[in-house]
């Protein structure tokens, strides 16, 4: 259970693989879906006994559908069928562990709540996730992936499990692979939007901005904004610390050390004071994207005057 899907997915389907033996699905393997079926339906499968095999396995797709009256599985948890392996994936919500139910699920079973990960995680978790694929991906790369995509993890699987159809086993994934296979453009991006903006290139940020106008669908406003604002608050974050040693500020901000060298350089450009101003400056433009109190405008004009504000 719990806020991320793509975990739920993965380990039910690593219990479908590994449960039981391909010849014994047929028989002793039923997938039941939450919209389609009931508790009621649920406990008598569980009750059945394995043909020709020591286990069945009944798994529970979106569980969550049954939210009103999942309780009504409390009986059978407290006393589960010893041959029967039940999985519930129960998505973007949570049993409440007050109610019996849940304490029947952790004295007869087991309980994995997945959490989503923030957004300084996804470069780490993209590294890790290709090396699981044998491959490596250049640290810019993963970042550029990271903030292009956002903390989807389910795509972000699906993007690197494409670029591995073109990368060979043991070779590095590069920016240059990303833009060719992904498109999502190595210069034109939000990352690099950030680059700009800490190296004082304001020319590039504007032409930026432009090209994100000119593709908004690729480049949304709100997702350009909401990066904004998570590098702003990374150097407030970075002006606060005690010590400005580089793997100190790598761990602190949850970068990749090679990025530290970035963050020092628009820190120098951004200082202290001027933080605050221009992180309400960003939260008036998330609120005029949203309709607050806005006159209507493309959304590449309200980048622009955005870009225009924290030059």
């Amino acid at each position: 259970m719990g806020d991320e899907p793509f975990y739920i997915d993965e380990i039910c389907n690593a219990l479908i693989a590994t449960v039981l033996p391909e010849e014994q699905r047929d028989f002793n393997q039923t997938i039941l879906y939450g919209k389609d079926t009931s508790v009621e339906e649920i406990v008598s499968t569980c009750k059945r006994f394995p043909m020709m095999a020591d286990h069945q396995l009944v798994v529970v797709r979106e569980a969550q559908e049954l939210s009103r009256t999942i309780e009504q599985l409390t009986i059978y948890a407290e006393q589960p069928q010893p041959t029967t392996v039940l999985v519930l994936c129960f998505k973007n919500k949570k049993l409440d562990k007050r109610k019996k139910l849940s304490k029947a699920i952790q004295k007869n079973g087991t309980i994995v709540e997945t959490k989503k990960l923030y957004d300084n995680k996804l470069p780490a978790w993209i590294e890790q996730r290709v090396r699981t694929l044998n491959r490596n991906i250049d640290f810019r790369a993963a970042a550029v992936l990271a903030e292009s995509v956002g903390a989807d993890l389910s795509t972000l699987h699906n993007q690197l499990t494409k670029l591995c159809l073109v990368v060979s086993a043991g070779e590095s994934i590069s920016v240059d692979h990303i833009e060719q296979h992904v498109g999502i453009s190595k210069e034109y991006n939000t990352f690099e939007l950030r680059n700009a903006l800490g190296a004082g290139n304001t020319a590039q940020a504007f032409k930026i901005a432009h090209y994100f106008g000119l593709h908004p669908k690729q480049h949304p406003l709100l997702g350009t904004i909401n990066s904004l604002y998570s590098f702003f608050m990374q150097l407030l974050t970075y002006h606060g610390l005690p010590s400005k040693n580089p793997d100190a500020v790598a761990k602190s901000l949850g970068v990749h050390p090679y990025f530290v060298k970035d963050i020092e350089q628009a820190a120098r450009r951004y200082p202290l004071k001027s933080i605050v101003p221009i992180l309400s400056t960003i939260k008036t433009a998330d609120l005029a994207a949203k309709g607050v109190d806005a006159v209507p405008i493309s959304d590449g004009e309200a980048l622009r005057q955005l870009i225009g504000k924290l030059t």
